[in-house]
C-alpha cells in the first residue's frame, strides 16, 4: 500500500525550471520539475510535459526550447508559470540565443536546446534536447522541488 505518495515523490531531489518554447511566431513557458541531464555527449536533458497544454504544441512546431534554473526566492515565478494565463510572458524580461527560444532573464542559468526526439510517458510526454548553448545569468542556490509546497496540486491527484 502507497500511503502518501505525494509527500515520498517530493522526497527525490530535482529543481524547478521555466521551460521557454516557441513555433517561430509565437511564445510561452511553462514551470516543469521533471528535468534531468541523459548524456554527457551529446549534452542532452530529458523534460517531461503535458501533451495537452499549448506549450506542447509550440514545441513540435518549433522544435526548440529554453531550461531556464529557478532560484530559492523564485517560487512565485513558479507559481506563475505553472498556470494557464491569458499572457504569461508579459511583466518579465527574456532574451534569446541560438534557437530563439525565450531565455527568462532573471533565471539562475538556462540551456538553450533543439528537441532530438519525444517519447510517451503515461499522461506526459518525454522530450529529450540537445543543448546547443548555455549560460549563467544570475548568482544563487536553485529552487529544489521539496520547496514549493503543493504549489502544483499534486497532492489531488494522489488522494
Amino acid at each position: 500500500m502507497i500511503e502518501n505518495i505525494d509527500e515520498l515523490v517530493k522526497q527525490l531531489s530535482h529543481g524547478v525550471y521555466v521551460i521557454g518554447v516557441t513555433d517561430g511566431i509565437h511564445q510561452n513557458a511553462f514551470t516543469a520539475a521533471w528535468v534531468m541531464q541523459a548524456s554527457f555527449k551529446p549534452p542532452l536533458l530529458v523534460l517531461s510535459i503535458n501533451p495537452e497544454h499549448y506549450s506542447y504544441k509550440l514545441l513540435q512546431v518549433g522544435g526548440v526550447c529554453t531550461i531556464n534554473v529557478l532560484g530559492q526566492s523564485q517560487n512565485d515565478i513558479a507559481e506563475h508559470f505553472g498556470h494557464s494565463t491569458k499572457d504569461k510572458m508579459a511583466g518579465f524580461k527574456w532574451q534569446t540565443d541560438i534557437t530563439g527560444a525565450p531565455i527568462l532573464s532573471d533565471s539562475l542559468a538556462y540551456f538553450d536546446c533543439q528537441v532530438s526526439h519525444y517519447t510517451e510517458a503515461g499522461d506526459h510526454t518525454i522530450v529529450v534536447c540537445k543543448v546547443v548553448s548555455a549560460g549563467i545569468l544570475n548568482q544563487g542556490k536553485p529552487l529544489l522541488y521539496n520547496q514549493t509546497d503543493d504549489m502544483d496540486g499534486s497532492s489531488e491527484l494522489y488522494g
